[in-house]
């Protein structure tokens, strides 16, 4: 409740700008990508090694959403085998910098988070409650 007399402003999720931008990005692989793709068009085989742990499977799934998004586009060259390249678009390179902060945050903040995580854990089972609730 406010304290200036003001109403409160609803939250929807459907029509929050925030949970587009999250849809958008929300995802292990995509800052990943965007960061892979920021100096450049790679081919598919490059990104797949650059990006430690991704499978093809999800590289395949990540690129397509990232293109259905507008953010990426995806070019074959004819070759036997064809070679695949990706390209962040416009749109796409808008996300370079908001990422970059998020990852000056994470950096900053990872001991806070952690150290958070490891007060809630240790609170498991006092007052007969999880997790400190």
């Amino acid at each position: 409740m406010r304290t200036d007399g003001r109403p409160e402003k609803d939250i929807s999720v459907a029509v929050c700008s925030y949970s587009l931008a999250l849809d958008v990005i929300a995802n292990k692989w995509k800052p990943l990508v965007i960061y892979a793709l920021e100096n450049g068009s790679q081919r598919y085989g490059d990104m797949k090694r650059r990006i430690e742990g991704v499978s093809q499977k999800m590289l395949t799934e990540t690129l397509r959403g990232m293109e259905r998004d507008g953010l990426v586009v995806r070019k074959v060259h004819p070759a036997v085998p064809p070679a695949v390249e990706y390209t962040l678009t416009p749109l796409g390179r808008t996300l370079i910098e908001p990422l970059q902060a998020l990852h000056v945050w994470a950096k900053a903040h990872h001991e806070d988070v952690l150290s958070a995580r490891e007060r809630y854990d240790g609170q498991d089972g006092q007052d007969g409650q999880t997790g400190g609730a």
